[in-house]
């Protein structure tokens, strides 16, 4: 890997200037051979300008894989109206988003929401920056700004036929107000949203140059590797370092919070050796016995409760149970899930009484600063986190600091000492924030023309908030409405299907085993629940799946529009070729509509997916290249979640410690993906990398029961017997 190396001087100068507020995004040469850049003009608060016409867009959110940093920077450059051959980006620091009072906003990447959350003000930006720049022109000329013109960074006064360029006016551009208002542009102006332009960071990417925080060096900097106590819950009672006492290379042994011990080396590979040799008592605490069947039944238990919360009911279901000349009811289950990112868990951190910086691979810079100041005893004024590219991140590094609040923690017993921690990978997936466990019931109810007249979705499993954001629990009385992603109505989370009597709601059982926001979350679960019972629910009725779905669709034509794309694209209405089958789903999720038909075939329970079409309308395409990226992406973290991923528990600790365990799908097994773009448009933008993983799985099962007849309701299949290939 490569790793970063900055000179002793630079990284104290760099220091000394983020202790006086000063730094904004420190930019960590790649060699000591770099030379400085020409000083950039800061016009407004998203744009800097060099003379040499290099234009920097600063990126508040994280890009870590998804494309968010190009498709935030073009944003930006359509309203600058800049070249976009000299566009780079910075990371402004989320410290200095607080002393400047959050002129970048939210830094957190999450939820589909880096792009569309931020669109609006990004663009603002990037049109203010462009006002700004046309005055400054204006007032040299002694013309009115009206006149002027620009493209691709080079103003015009077309009357007197004199010109310059962004980069001859940035100095006094940046000496004028912000204006307060500035008009957009209407999607019809638009010259790089909506096209499939190069990504900012492909080549450093390809040739090597791309610096993960793993991959960090600092002056005089040492390693630390960490083990935590093995049951969630449990508490390190004593540790004995004498094994290693004196062993080269290693520096010191310490206990970190009450739960977990650390040796600090010059190397990972001397820290991670020395912590094996420590002997480590611990308190495993009161989960020590859990296993996956007491977890099952639990949730199982569940399904028959009295007590739920709703998040979702229309008509009288009740009513329709005691009417009903038939029912149709089944039970799904759906598993912890691991994050699993190729790039463990770490962040590099320094102390002193004085200051306290970190550089994180964060999805929240803002999240992450918050665990410096926390750990670190210090005030927030003395603190600053400096966001390093992610080796993955997926929901594992956004609101879940834990592996910063480390790093800080260890960093303090070696006062002035760059202090990187390094998870292993073993550490990574026993010590994660897992996807939920969830199980449901549904229950179709039928009249004597077998007719649907309702449905009862019944979820009992964990909540996310109730770990997380217990308040958000409070306002809502006790109910998790992220739970309903995807089965909600109204809002982002529209369920897509108007039935004559409807109730979804849901039995909280939360484990000892922590959730967290796994790319996709509740959507994932939610999608196969309903998707594939929509499939036996038509078999009921005796009506082919996507006629079925049909009848229920009219309130929702944005839904019924990708649905109908994918049926079409496949040929639904037309047979497969002889041994194939198709199966089909759709959903709304982190506000985009999605859908999914696949062809597939099984021979014994050997599956091969011949072909998937997806179709997904975001509302507005920034960059249609990455959109297709990013479906293609999400087949495959749907589909290995879906044939081969589960954490499983046994002794109270998850038993899963590494890829071979856990697995992922191989390029050999991975389908031809084709994908539809709708731009639904209206007022809304949806996400990308999240919503289109949750059809996935349906589709394919749906499938999978019409080649052989058989209703997986359990995942992952390989505990069946099914197998991909």
């Amino acid at each position: 890997m490569n790793s970063l190396v900055i000179q002793r001087r630079q990284f104290i100068q760099g220091g000394a200037a983020l202790g006086a507020g000063l730094s904004i995004g420190l930019t960590l040469p790649l060699s000591l051979n770099a030379q400085p850049k020409p000083a950039a003009a800061e016009v407004g608060v998203w744009v800097l300008i060099r003379p040499d016409e290099k234009v920097i867009i600063r990126i508040a959110r994280s890009e870590m894989g998804q494309g968010t940093l190009t498709g935030l920077a073009q944003l930006v450059a359509e309203e600058l109206e800049c070249d976009w051959k000299y566009v780079t980006t910075e990371y402004p620091t989320p410290g200095e988003n607080l002393r400047r009072k959050r002129v970048w906003g939210s830094y957190s990447t999450g939820g589909s929401r880096g792009i569309r959350e931020s669109q609006e003000y990004v663009r603002q930006g990037g049109a203010a920056a462009r006002t700004m720049l046309l005055q400054a022109a204006a007032q040299q000329w002694g013309v009115p700004a009206g006149e002027l013109t620009v493209s691709q960074g080079v103003i015009r006064h077309s009357s007197s036929r004199r010109q310059t360029t962004y980069g001859q006016v940035a100095q006094a551009a940046a000496q004028l107000s912000v204006p307060t208002t500035v008009e957009l542009k209407k999607p019809g102006e638009w010259k790089i949203i909506g096209q499939s332009v190069r990504r900012l960071d492909t080549r450093d990417k390809v040739n090597g140059r791309q610096v993960y925080a793993i991959d960090l060096k600092l002056p005089g900097m040492r390693v630390a590797n960490i083990r935590q106590c093995p049951v969630f819950g449990g508490k390190l009672k004593s540790f004995d370092a004498q094994a290693i006492q004196g062993l080269k290379g290693v520096h010191q042994v310490v206990a970190v919070d009450d739960n977990a011990v650390a040796v600090i080396a010059d190397t990972f590979w001397v820290a991670k050796t020395a912590l094996d040799q420590v002997k480590i008592d611990w308190d495993l605490g009161p989960h020590a016995q859990a296993n996956s069947a007491h977890i099952e039944a639990m949730l199982f238990e569940g399904l028959g409760a009295e007590q739920a919360f709703v998040g979702n009911e229309s008509g009288n279901m009740a009513t329709a149970r005691t009417q009903a000349a038939s029912t149709h009811q089944s039970r799904y289950f759906y598993p912890f899930l691991n994050h699993a990112p190729l790039e463990p868990m770490n962040a590099t951190a320094v102390w002193t009484p004085e200051r306290c910086e970190a550089w994180v691979p964060t999805q929240d810079g803002e999240a992450s600063l918050a665990a410096v100041i926390a750990a670190s005893g210090l005030r927030a004024e003395q603190c600053d986190v400096h966001k390093v590219n992610l080796g993955g991140g997926f929901g594992r590094r956004g609101a879940f600091q834990d592996y910063t609040r480390q790093a800080v923690l260890i960093a303090r017993q070696m006062p002035g000492t760059p202090i990187k921690l390094i998870w292993t990978r073993e550490e990574d997936m026993t010590h994660g924030h897992y996807h939920p466990v969830m199980a449901c019931q549904l229950t179709g109810t039928f009249d004597a023309q077998k007719k649907l007249t309702g449905l009862h979705m019944r979820l009992s499993g964990q909540s996310i908030l109730a770990a997380v954001r217990p308040a958000v629990l409070e306002q809502q009385k006790g109910r998790d409405p992220l739970v309903f992603q995807g089965v909600f109505e109204g809002g982002e989370h529209g369920f897509g299907y108007a039935f004559p009597n409807l109730k979804v709601d849901h039995a909280m059982r939360n484990t000892h085993v922590p959730p967290g926001f796994w790319r996709g979350v509740n959507s994932n679960q939610n999608a196969v629940f309903i998707e594939c019972f929509m499939d036996e629910l038509a078999e009921q009725a005796g009506l082919d799946p996507l006629a079925f779905r049909r009848q229920f669709m009219g309130p929702y034509p944005r839904n019924l529009a990708v649905l109908n794309a994918v049926a079409e694209r496949i040929g639904w209405d037309k047979p497969a070729a002889p041994g194939v089958h198709r199966g089909l789903a759709q959903m709304k999720a982190f506000g985009s509509f999605v859908a999914a038909a696949c062809e597939l075939s099984v021979q014994g329970k050997k599956v091969k997916i011949h072909r998937i079409v997806a179709a997904t309308d975001p509302g507005y395409a920034v960059n249609p290249a990455q959109i297709e990226r990013q479906v293609s992406g999400s087949f495959v973290y749907g589909l290995s979640a879906l044939f081969m991923q589960e954490c499983t528990v046994k002794n109270g600790r998850i038993e899963q410690t590494n890829f071979d365990t856990f697995g992922s799908m191989r390029l050999a097994q991975m389908p031809k993906v084709e994908t539809i773009i709708i731009q639904g448009g209206g007022q809304e933008w949806g996400g990308i990398g999240e919503p289109t993983i949750c059809v996935a799985a349906p589709a394919v099962l749906n499938a999978i029961y019409r080649a052989t007849g058989e209703r997986l309701r359990t995942v992952p299949l390989n505990k069946a017997g099914y197998t991909l290939v």
